[in-house]
């Protein structure tokens, strides 16, 4: 069994009640869950630990790898005008780069045309 597996699940549960800390009334959403606006500084600071600890595993030497890993760099605060995610969304963006193999997470985070899983892909035009 791989021994990264225990931990990588572990990491998606601390990232899932993350996104889910703070349920609002509404109504039912997707898998059950009420409709709740995805919080960007949530998401964003769950992306960047999830971005480092795969660039990590992966040993992707790019410089949005080294940002991601950078404690002094801030990750985004917001999404772009028009985007309004929801936590579902967010779990499945993050669920989705926690489980892409290393040739994927190295494309997701090129220094010259990153791509965007289909997951994450909730803001066309800007991506997260």
């Amino acid at each position: 069994m791989n021994r990264a597996a225990p931990r990588t699940r572990s990491l998606a549960t601390v990232i899932a009640v993350l996104l889910c800390a703070a349920p609002v009334p509404g109504d039912i959403g997707s898998c059950g869950q009420p409709i709740q606006r995805l919080d960007a500084g949530r998401f964003f600071g769950a992306k960047k630990v999830v971005d480092c600890r795969r660039c990590t595993e992966c040993d992707v030497p790019t410089a949005a790898c080294t940002e991601a890993c950078d404690g002094d760099v801030e990750p985004a605060s917001s999404f772009p005008t028009g985007c309004v995610p929801l936590v579902h969304d967010g779990e499945v963006c993050l669920r989705a780069l926690l489980y892409a193999s290393c040739d994927d997470y190295a494309g997701y985070l090129d220094d010259r045309s990153p791509l965007v899983p289909t997951e994450c892909n909730f803001c066309p035009r800007g991506g997260p």
